[in-house]
Order: structure tokens, then sequence, then C-alpha cells
């Protein structure tokens, strides 16, 4: 398949810049909501040739609009640079392809690099529908961009600290989500660009955050920016390895992450060992810009990330199988994922066959919720209940507490505070689901394997005493 970059330049509030945009098996209306809507201000990389003559024979009619095209798949982070290199614009800004951009979402950000050219912008990111084409905000709207030590990307609460009288105002975030963003184009070439050792995609977000944060710059969300992004069901082309994401990953955490590199090592030992290619000259870039250390930043840019994701993981409160007393059976999640319901199945170690399909290790922490594996190495998922009479299932953990949040009581209850309701079974239909509490109910009780007392009376204790 050919590769095809589309360049054009324009001007906004006087400042002249470049709109880079990535494209790669979208369909064509993703192309046709964002060019009607920006003109000529579009880069458009296509890694397809199913567009080509119709792609063609629309943007025909954009006289700055400039095909460039590539003889194989470069992946995103080499065709941004490609794109880059060509623009020529004061101001690049970054958009991928299946992106609806909102009314006036370019001034606010070219206002906030005008006011410092150091400064890497992004706009909002809200949810478009991938079916009907709904437009809505995120989940919690403005938040701050964060990552845990396996280096998922996260969102946490902006702190009181950084809240602003007008919560239209921009506000600092440590990392960014991934590939919409504004940057002075000198300052995005002064820092490196992107990585080019990095592969495909995947990594690069952390690369370009870490760094200008580290080296003399720094990185907003602006609340008056917003552009729609569709989240697609599926991807309908061929993605990296996990080798390929996991060699980038490591490959920012040796160039940028110091000492706390460590921290990723310890939840993904498989990194230790994998070939991160050369790295002299980007240790020589950051030696050159006189970039400061990871733990200046985890101190000055990212110091509320640990509250939410710290690096040396809390002591769990309770951990191993979850026994009922009235069946003596196990909960057992069947290593399922989100929607997942949970039931009670003959407990492994009293002698059930030992297969994969059973999961009834879990580990009840100092977020105080229940998830799928052993501390250190839980899954992302959570005992999750939306009444007092539903179904306990697995979701996406959100660290937000909620319907996510469980005590475990001296009576052997877990306690759903949100619905006042308490985890119960039918041990002859093997179902668990929630229920009025009734401590005296033998299938209200549940016993964990493993339990450190010290740790789960400091959490019973700081809810008592709030």
């Amino acid at each position: 398949a050919l590769s095809e970059v589309v360049l054009a330049k324009g001007r906004t509030g006087g400042s002249n810049r470049s709109l880079l945009f990535m494209l790669h098996y979208n369909g064509r209306n993703y192309y046709l909501f964002s060019g009607q809507l920006l003109c000529t201000h579009v880069l458009l990389c296509v890694f397809t040739e199913h567009l080509k003559e119709k792609l063609e024979e629309y943007m025909a009619r954009f006289v700055k609009v400039r095909i460039v095209r590539t003889k194989k798949r470069e992946g995103l982070i080499r065709t941004r640079l490609l794109g880059a290199s060509i623009a020529k614009g004061e101001v690049l800004t970054f958009l991928d392809s299946h992106c609806e951009v909102n009314v006036n979402w370019l001034p606010p950000l070219l206002n906030q690099i005008a006011l410092n050219h150091k400064t890497i912008v992004c706009p909002m990111i809200d949810v478009i529908d991938h079916n009907h084409f709904g437009y809505e905000a995120q989940a919690g709207d403005a938040m701050r961009g964060a990552f845990d030590w396996e280096m998922y990307y996260k969102r946490i609460p902006i702190p009181p600290e950084l809240q602003r009288t007008d919560p239209s105002d921009p506000f600092e975030s440590p990392v960014m989500a991934g590939g919409l963003f504004a940057v002075n184009r000198k300052w995005f070439w002064d820092l490196g660009g992107y990585d080019p050792g990095l592969e495909i995609w995947g990594g690069e977000q952390y690369e370009i955050s870490f760094k200008v944060w580290m080296c003399g710059g720094g990185m907003f969300d602006v609340p008056c920016s917003r552009v729609g992004h569709i989240y697609r069901k599926y991807v309908p082309y061929k993605v990296p390895s996990g080798t390929s994401l996991a060699r980038n990953l490591k490959r920012v955490a040796e160039t940028w992450m110091d000492e706390f590199a460590e921290y990723v090592y310890q939840r993904r030992p498989e990194y230790r060992h994998l070939s991160t290619g050369d790295l002299s000259a980007q240790k020589e870039l950051r030696k050159h810009l006189k970039c400061k250390d990871f733990k200046w930043f985890m101190a000055a840019v990212a110091w509320d990330v640990p509250k939410y994701f710290p690096p040396v993981e809390p002591l769990p409160a309770s951990w191993g199988e979850i026994r009922n007393v009235a069946a003596n059976l196990c909960v057992d999640s069947k290593h399922g994922g989100t929607g997942t319901e949970l039931r009670l199945d003959i407990c492994v170690k009293d002698g059930s066959e030992r297969t994969w399909s059973h999961e009834q290790l879990f580990t009840f922490g100092w977020r105080e919720d229940i998830r799928p594996g052993e501390p250190l190495h839980t899954r992302k998922f959570c005992f999750d209940a939306v009444s007092h009479s539903s179904p306990v299932t697995l979701y996406d953990c959100h660290g937000m507490k909620g319907n996510q949040h469980w005590s475990y009581r001296k009576d052997k209850t877990l306690f759903h505070p949100v619905s006042s309701s308490c985890i119960d079974c039918n041990p002859a239909e093997k179902k668990i689901f929630m229920n009025r509490c009734d401590p005296l109910s033998e299938t209200q009780q549940w016993i964990f394997e493993h339990i450190n007392m010290t740790v789960l009376e400091k959490i019973n204790s700081k809810k008592n005493s709030s």
C-alpha cells in the first residue's frame, strides 16, 4: 500500500501554522468531516490505496494542499516526523485522522503558544461514538494526564492547588494522551522531534511529554479547545507486536526515567532483557539540552501521580482465594473481562482441576477495590456492583471508588458503601450478587486466604474516622 502525506498551511490570528493529520485505513467520512472544517489547514498521512483517487479528487479543490507519497508504511511516529520536516508553519498541530474538530478549537491553542513558545498544548479530547457519531465529553471532562508504572496512560483529577478560578483556563498536565497537540515548530526540532528509534507507535506520548518538561518547557491542556476523537471498536489494520511496543517503552524509560525505570521493570520483568537499540544520540540530546532528571519531574510536575499510582505498591489488606463460609466454594472470575459476572466454583486448592480457566486469586488493596491476581500482578479489572440487588461483575478499574469501593469487615462481610449492601451468594446455583446486609447469614461471610490485619485495621479505622 502507498503512503500519502497531505500538507496545507494557513494563518489564524496572525500565527502561521501547519496542521498534520495521520491517516491509515479510515473511512472516507473521517476525511470529509475534518477537511470541510479545516479547509486548507490539513496534513494527511494515508497508508492505503482504497481512497487514492477519491482523496486526490476531493483535495484538488484546496490549492494549498500538497500530497507527498512514501513507498511503504512507516508507522505513526516516523510519518509524523516526515510531515513535520516538510511543514513550514510557525506552529505544528498534530491530529489523528479519526477526529472532528469543534468550533473555534485552534485559537486557544495558538494563544498559549504565543504566551510561551516552549509550551506544548493539547485540546480537550471528546468522544465520538464509533457507531452513530454521537459527540460527548469524556467522563470527568478536564483531568490531568498521568501514567501507572506499567506505562498505561491514566487520567487523574486536577488537584486543588492547580484548579483555576476560571475553569476554562489552561492547566498543567504531566503527560499527553497521545496524538493531539500543537507545538512551536522550532521548539519541536530543538527538542529533537520524536525519537526516530521508536517503531510504529506507542510510547511516543511519554517521550515528548517527559522531554518538554525536563528540558525547559511545559505542557498544558486547554479546555476551550475541543476535538472529538472516534474510539473505534476494532482497529482495521495490523498493530505493532507486543515486542515493538515494549521496546518503545523501554527505550523511553532508559532515556528519560533514570532510576525510576526500575519501578517499570518490577512490574514488567520481561522488559529487562529487551534490546532498545542505540540510545547514544538520545542521551547526548538530553545532555546537550541540559535537561533535568526524572526525580525532578516527579517532584515538580507529576507530584500528584504517586497518590494514585505509587512507585512502591503499598501492602495489600487481604489476598488469595475468597471462600464462602456457607458454600465452602470460592469466587471465580474465569479470566473474564469487563461485564463478566463473578460466580462460585470448587476451590482449586481443594482439588479442583487446575486449568487455566479458573481464576481464584484476588487482591483487596490500598485503593479499597478488589482485583483478580496476586499483589503486584493484579489485572486491570475490579469487582463492581451497581445496586443492592445487582450481580457482582468485573469492570475496568477506574481508581475513583464509587461502584468499585469495598470494605472487608470484622463479621467477614464484603460491604459496598455506595449501595449499602453486601456480597451474597446462592450456593446451589453458584451465583454471586448484592443483597441487604445480614451479618448472621453465612452466605454473606467470606474468608480471604491471607489477611494483613495491620493494613486492614488501618483502612477500616480511616473509614470510621471519616
